[in-house]
């Protein structure tokens, strides 16, 4: 590999290789994961020598972007390579008159956004972790965020990769050359790869639909006495005939954790607290928000709205800071990520919510919740003290006791994640004999097994 790409790309100290085999995941806390050598590729051409290589050697290969990844997805559960992609980070094209940019995988979503904002424009797909999370990652695993509920996944605006194969070829989805907003040409072998966690083969290039950028935001924040009316009030918004673009909903603890960690938010002490988004032109946005508004009085008389820039950003913050401060509700103790990820119908989200409070009880660990109540889509986060042999245990029945939760409820056990490491056990039951079918394909494109090893399918 020294021949094949110079000493300089390597990286094969043993710091190396400890600091490449964690995630963010609690579950590669607490296992070795470390790889033989790191590819830290600079062009696409490092990319295709590398994958022809392991090809050719029978070494697994594992893509990593920013490694901010929850299900250990971008960590080498059977040694061999970890691919660090993050350098290729540049923005290539945009054609603002056609809606698209064309960027590496390397790319950061909030640099990304920040580049299109220049232009009035932006990628919708917003997930929590957007100042470090790259464009890469977010494709490879469908990520979603607060906006899914109005503008859908990454794979929603995904029009075209290219992809090294598990063999090293390089082949381009989405129509080589084309700069169309839609095709029904072929399979769509772009929608094949995204989602795919790696699986399948290396994204080196994505081109991306971008949409104008709304005018004018407003926010709607209701407090609930009663958890229950929380879901309520959701379901009578859409029957109200009104889409937000984000809703979001904090739960008792959560509302603690932002209290403690920025004191001068003040969210109010309740149940349950909503975040209702609305954005496009400011007529339009006054319109809604006080018709949410006069819609969620119904079950809470605790409601405010507002639209202008610098009172939403104050009350979008508390929602923004709540996975940092999560791990203030107890002092000393450590949020973690462990069945942070599960998605429920929408109208059982309340249930939800009780089932994780009563799971947190059960195993006496803290569980910070909170997450996109407009898709169901919910986040949870045990709070643990890391050096405490018992509750590093405990944690993991807590998770398992979620993931089994979100399928009674007839849901996922991840809405936005991936499945990687973490979730492998429960993919037999949630899709039946179509994981057979996963399976050919994955063997079909990667007989040898070389690409992310491990993850997804059932030891």
């Amino acid at each position: 590999m020294r021949r094949l790409l110079g000493e300089e790309k390597l990286r094969h100290r043993e710091l190396d290789l400890l600091s490449y085999s964690y995630d963010s995941s609690f579950l590669t806390q607490t296992g070795d994961f470390r790889p033989d050598v790191i590819v830290v590729a600079r062009s696409a051409a490092d990319v295709a020598a590398t994958v022809r290589y392991a090809h050719e050697h029978d070494v697994p290969v594992v893509p990593r972007g920013a490694g901010t990844g929850q299900t250990g997805g971008a960590v080498a559960a059977r040694g061999g390579i970890v691919l660090d992609l993050s350098p290729l980070n540049r923005i290539l094209e945009l054609d603002a008159d056609n809606l698209q940019v064309i960027c590496e995988p390397g790319v950061v979503h909030a640099d990304l956004n920040a580049f299109l904002a220049k232009r009035r424009l932006f990628f919708p797909p917003d997930p929590g972790s957007t100042k470090m999370c790259t464009v890469g990652g977010m494709a490879a695993n469908n990520s979603r965020g607060m906006r899914a509920i109005k503008y859908g996944s990454t794979g929603d605006y995904v029009l075209g990769l290219d992809v090294i194969l598990p063999s090293g070829e390089t082949i381009t989805t989405g129509s080589v050359g084309s700069r169309a907003l839609q095709s029904s040409s072929g399979l769509d072998l772009t929608r094949l790869f995204v989602g795919s966690e790696g699986m399948l083969g290396v994204i080196t290039r994505l081109r991306l639909k971008v949409l104008p950028l709304p005018a004018s935001r407003g926010l709607v924040l209701a407090a609930f006495d009663v958890l229950e009316d929380s879901g309520k009030a959701v379901l009578a918004v859409f029957q109200a005939g009104v889409l937000p673009s984000a809703i979001e909903i904090l739960d008792s603890s959560a509302i603690k954790a932002v209290n403690l960690y920025k004191p001068g938010l003040d969210l109010p002490a309740a149940e349950a607290v909503l975040l209702f988004e609305l954005d496009g032109n400011k007529p339009g946005v006054a319109h809604d928000a006080q018709r949410v508004a006069e819609v969620v009085c119904q079950f809470t008389p605790r409601v405010r709205w507002a639209d202008e820039p610098k009172q939403v950003a104050a009350l979008w913050e508390g929602r923004s800071v709540v996975g940092a401060a999560s791990g203030q509700v107890r002092p000393g103790a450590t949020r973690v990520y462990a069945g942070e990820d599960i998605c429920v119908p929408i109208a059982r989200v309340p249930e939800a919510l009780r089932g994780i409070q009563d799971i947190s009880g059960k195993y006496e660990t803290i569980v910070v919740t909170y997450g996109h109540i407009a898709s169901g889509n919910l986040h949870a986060a045990p709070v643990i003290d890391m050096a405490s042999a018992g509750e590093r245990e405990r944690v993991g029945y807590v998770a398992e006791e979620i993931h089994e939760l979100a399928l009674r409820l007839g849901g996922t056990v991840t809405g936005e994640h991936g499945v990687g490491l973490t979730r492998r056990a429960y993919m037999t039951r949630e899709h039946g004999p179509a994981l057979a079918t996963m399976s050919l394909l994955k063997n079909a494109l990667d007989p040898q097994g070389i690409m992310n090893p491990g993850k997804t399918f059932p030891e």
